[in-house]
């Protein structure tokens, strides 16, 4: 009887939930000029709860402005009192007032002396207060219990109404999209409605079985991988490297896969050494065979294809062929890449690769022991089970799927260097990585998207770009990629990405790019092309404009306006995304999860500093301090003050 009666609630919050608006303050400088078009939006954080903080420094005048041009609260500039009529009330800190209910405002004054002040609105009710500003404990993003919508610690009827305001289309941040989501099919509907009442009335939550990608790449999870090679291929690896230091060549090895004390282990998987400028020797110096006493161990990218020499389903993780395995080369603060594509997931770009954090082991047959390389960064191989993975998304995985390097893929050149992969050591600018045996129909489609991108006319491009892509995913994705301060990119240094066509023709297929490669992030900074500093570059003078994807683009006014709100979007508080404090409580819940791991047995990398790599030209960047060197505080200040 109990779950019917709450149905019935259910019901009637459904009728009579309120639409809620933004919420600006209004006034003399720094709020605006009496006017809600120019006044500042107030955070919104949920329940009815708006926040602002700012720095004042003598007199302030201002209202609270309704976004929806309701009848309470909004400034009418012609019929106000005050600043200098006889309505002005005085506000100090410390209080909570009342405000008007009617169009009939008259203005709050108060005075500053030069501090940080935080305004709190209380929407539901018409109340506010004034507050010195306090530096706010970090929150955790992962400490949270599915159900628990609103964070109260607890899963009642005020967890519904979260999920009714979700349903009706409140905004509802990444992380409290999670807690709604109580069935975990990824969407938030009646059936999660029905789930919280089973929970109220004393039932039990839905038990999450992560199985396929989701258990290899789980991020809840510090999976341990180890490999054990014979002499003889370890040796044929080294010396593989000697001949060649980008060699693709595979040996042979075995596979354990570890987590929650479930052993996943895979015989006879192909390992060969990864990475482009970070490619190195992992054990000694050239021309050296293994040594086993006193081994010179030394940190390197590792690429696992567990199908490589037997083809079938035992030789795969719960269905996963292959793995990227990275050290974390260049970055102290071993967060940099993980960072950037969980801010991909969180934004909605959903062709971004998975990965995590994982632990590695490497026993050379004979060794006394295995030697722990520490702490890595297991990455989803970008390849055609990539594709199939997320063939509902891409609408079909038998296309041509390139990969783009070498500083030379501007997608300005039909003369290109254009190759297969052919199981070669080979570096191409364009390297056509799926159905191979068609190169010559994918070579023409390249071409012919090439000459369209470089040759159409204004008009005729903009018709035609948005036939062949969703401009609006791919200005989210490179709005994310600017954010991040991804200055080896497509747009700036022609490098490290990837390009899919879902059809094999010159018409009649989508287009997707794919991002990539995101170590030489958040700070870590270089010249290069258009860059100097990758916090304070124009995000809409990103790049090298003769790279003409993203520079074509924008250059219309409506593109442009979708770009910028998304990198908006990206730094505002109220998204969980790239504000300083979730930025800053997701890498401290990292680091915190991996800490005890750094050291191993390379004797390199073995402690986390807050700083960027060593070559950076910008060394004063930093994550975690509360200063005006803060990346997340300096493409904040960047992006805000896009127009």
């Amino acid at each position: 009887m109990k779950k019917y009666y709450l149905l019935a609630v259910m019901a009637l919050m459904l009728a009579f939930v309120p639409a809620w608006g933004a919420i600006y303050m209004v006034g003399n400088v720094p709020f605006g000029n009496w006017d809600p078009n120019n006044g500042v939006e107030m955070v919104d954080q949920g329940n009815g709860i708006y926040k602002h903080t700012v720095n004042i420094s003598g007199t302030v005048w201002f209202v609270f402005a309704d976004g929806l041009n309701s009848d309470w609260n909004y400034f009418n500039a012609n019929y106000r009192y005050g600043p200098n009529g006889n309505s002005t009330q005085d506000v100090t800190i410390g209080t909570e007032y009342s405000t008007q209910k009617s169009n009939n405002n008259h203005a709050y004054r108060f005075i500053g002396e030069g501090k940080d002040y935080t305004f709190t609105f209380n929407q539901r009710q018409l109340t506010f207060s004034i507050a010195e500003y306090q530096e706010p404990e970090l929150p955790n993003p992962y400490d949270f219990q599915v159900g628990d919508v609103n964070g109260d610690g607890s899963i009642n009827i005020s967890d519904i109404t979260e999920v009714i305001d979700i349903i009706l289309g409140s905004f509802a941040n990444y992380d409290k999209r999670r807690r709604a989501d109580v069935n975990f099919d990824n969407t938030i509907n009646i059936a999660d409605l029905s789930v919280l009442v089973d929970v109220i009335v004393g039932g039990e939550l839905p038990h999450q079985v992560k199985q396929g990608y989701d258990y290899v790449w789980d991020d809840e999870a510090l999976p341990e991988i180890h490999l054990s090679v014979s002499l003889s291929e370890w040796n044929r690896l080294l010396a593989l490297y000697d001949a060649n230091a980008y060699t693709t060549q595979y040996v042979m090895a075995d596979a354990s896969f570890v987590k929650d004390g479930e052993t996943t282990f895979i015989d006879s998987v192909g390992l060969r050494l990864k990475g482009n400028t970070s490619r190195r020797r992992p054990e000694g110096r050239y021309g050296e065979t293994h040594q086993r006493n006193n081994t010179d161990w030394h940190h390197a990218h590792f690429g696992v294809n567990l199908r490589k020499y037997v083809d079938d389903d035992a030789h795969t993780i719960q269905g996963v062929r292959k793995l990227h395995l990275k050290w974390f080369k260049d970055d102290p603060m071993y967060v940099r890449e993980m960072f950037c594509y969980e801010l991909f997931r969180r934004a909605g770009v959903w062709t971004a690769p998975r990965d995590n954090y994982c632990r590695l082991w490497l026993n050379v047959e004979g060794d006394s022991h295995e030697a722990y390389y520490g702490v890595y960064e297991m990455i989803e191989p970008i390849d055609k089970r990539y594709l199939k993975d997320r063939k509902a998304l891409f609408g079909s995985d038998k296309g041509y799927l390139w990969k783009c390097r070498n500083a030379a893929a501007g997608l300005n050149n039909p003369n290109g260097d254009m190759w297969y992969d052919d199981d070669s050591d080979d570096r191409h600018a364009y390297t056509l990585e799926t159905q191979t045996a068609e190169f010559d129909s994918a070579r023409v489609q390249l071409i012919d998207f090439m000459n369209k991108l470089t040759n159409l006319s204004d008009s005729e491009f903009y018709t035609w770009i948005q036939q062949v892509t969703n401009v609006d995913l791919l200005l989210k994705t490179y709005a994310v990629n600017v954010a991040v301060g991804m200055w080896d990119d497509y747009w700036n240094n022609a490098n490290n990405y990837y390009i899919y066509f879902n059809g094999t023709g010159t018409t009649g297929y989508q287009f997707f790019f794919i991002p990539y490669d995101y170590d030489n992030t958040l700070g870590t900074s270089l010249r290069c092309g258009n860059q100097d500093d990758a916090g304070r570059q124009n995000p809409l003078h990103w790049g090298v404009d003769n790279n003409r994807l993203i520079a074509r683009i924008l250059k219309f006014d409506d593109f442009k306006a979708v770009y910028v709100a998304h990198l908006k979007a990206l730094v505002n508080p109220r998204n969980a995304m790239m504000d300083r404090n979730i930025a800053q409580a997701r890498i401290l819940h990292w680091q915190e999860k991996i800490e005890e791991y750094i050291d191993n047995d390379t004797g390199e990398d073995t402690f986390i500093e807050d700083k960027p790599a060593s070559w950076s030209n910008h060394s004063e960047y930093n994550l975690l301090k509360n200063n005006s060197d803060n990346f997340f505080t300096v493409k904040a200040n960047t992006i805000n003050a896009l127009p």
